[in-house]
């Protein structure tokens, strides 16, 4: 498995030459999922209803800026062609996360952290359902979940830093996060489907 720090290096040169382009759209679809949270009344529901599809299409463009295939703003909105699923999958991991929490901290942080690739396995496998994506995440997140918790205080200690600078870093830390996760993600994925050669996730042509 690649080092964190190395997997945060390698997002760090796919946003090479990229920077205003990720820096622009992180601020739209801030900005659109903040504009939709705010209306009156509604805001809370549609947030809801928004939220998946946006998460979904921010993922297929911090995957596109991983991959150097042409990405550009009007991917943040590719989700919704997906709305179904990205909706199912957003609430459904929503839920758990919430009955752990209720539970107990410890076990809501555990399945946060199993469910954390539902919608990275959506946007590389678009004909997934959500709960073969939620369950597929509890598989392959299995003996990583300290490893992905590990970049998560990372992130969260380079956000102190960014504090520094008047917050003039979080513009570039949102999508070096967001490309680093996509890192992550593709990291696990080659180390699950290294481990299991016959597993199904190899059979849906996304390995």
């Amino acid at each position: 498995m690649t080092p964190n720090t190395e997997l945060i290096g390698q997002a760090k040169d796919a946003l090479s030459g990229k920077w205003l382009l990720a820096i622009g759209t992180t601020l739209v679809y801030l900005i659109v999922v903040g504009a939709s949270q705010a209306i009156p009344f509604a805001g809370a529901f549609i947030g809801l209803i928004v939220g998946g599809p946006f998460a979904l299409g921010l993922i297929i463009f911090s995957k596109n800026i991983a991959h150097d295939s042409d990405p550009r703003l009007e991917q943040i909105f590719d989700g919704f062609k997906n709305f179904g699923t990205a909706i199912a999958t957003y609430l459904l991991v929503a839920v758990a996360t919430i009955i752990g929490m209720l539970l107990f901290i410890i076990p809501g942080i555990i399945l946060a952290l199993g469910l954390c690739l539902s919608m990275y396995i959506i946007a590389d496998d678009p004909e997934i359902g959500a709960y073969d994506a939620l369950k597929k995440s509890w598989e392959m997140m299995n003996g990583y979940k300290v490893k992905y918790f590990g970049l998560v205080l990372l992130f969260i200690g380079l956000s102190l830093l960014c504090v520094l600078t008047l917050g003039i870093g979080f513009f570039f830390l949102m999508p070096l996060m967001q490309v680093a996760m996509f890192k992550f993600y593709e990291d696990v994925k080659n180390d699950y489907a290294s481990n299991n050669p016959s597993g199904d996730y190899l059979e849906s042509g996304v390995a």
